[in-house]
């Protein structure tokens, strides 16, 4: 007779530890979702990696390339005067096989030699000026040798390159405008001539800079 109090106890026991550990799954919050089986559907909360780098949106096209370009690119030197730009281009005159270079410097020679830096740097770029403004041969040695346009040029050839200091000079100007390293005074003229002389162009003046006068 002792055996049925126990056993109801052991049986309202293991009732009431079913019951805990359904309670333990059940989802008591109505604003949480739940399966068929009233469990709570928890989504997983990402975890950010704090090491990653952040992410950078690259603009595409062109614009991604010009920016990419713009980066990598050597940033041009800044002189205090167009002497000291002149004075670092010492290796121009070791540039003895690039022609186009030793075409702007003979024009720079025979035209502007004994005129001031910048007016021999006008005189280069009145011939880089040409080369690029589709009314002129395409090149300087062609604007150079072009007929009737520079006197020194005897049967589309030109004279040989001396070797003293204002040869070396005027390859460093050539170098420099070719650069661009110097702002030019002749900005974007296409002729000039002698002060002396009165061609009557009936163009508009850029600058005289020296003995030369020059035009648009």
């Amino acid at each position: 007779m002792k055996l049925l109090p126990r056993a109801a106890t052991f049986a309202a026991v293991t009732f009431c530890a079913g019951a805990l550990a359904n309670a333990a799954t059940l989802n008591l919050n109505p604003a949480v979702p739940q399966d068929l089986q009233g469990r709570a559907m928890v989504q997983p909360i990402p975890v950010q990696n704090q090491n990653a780098s952040p992410s950078v949106q690259v603009p595409a096209g062109d614009a991604a390339v010009e920016q990419q370009a713009e980066a990598t690119a050597d940033p041009k030197p800044e002189y205090a005067s167009l002497s000291e730009a002149v004075d670092s281009q010492e290796e121009a005159v070791a540039l003895e096989d690039d022609r186009e270079l030793r075409c702007l410097a003979t024009g720079v020679y025979y035209e502007a030699r004994s005129e001031p830096l910048s007016g021999q740097l006008a005189v280069a770029d009145v011939i880089l000026n040409r080369s690029t403004s589709g009314r002129f041969p395409g090149s300087v040695c062609s604007v150079i040798t072009q007929r009737g346009q520079f006197s020194f040029v005897r049967g589309g050839k030109l004279p040989k390159a001396p070797d003293n200091a204002q040869w070396r000079r005027a390859m460093a100007v050539a170098q420099v405008a070719r650069k661009n390293l110097w702002e030019s005074p002749a900005g974007d003229a296409l002729y000039f001539h002698a002060r002396y002389v009165s061609p009557n162009f009936g163009r508009a003046t850029v600058a005289t800079v020296g003995n030369h006068v020059f035009y648009r």
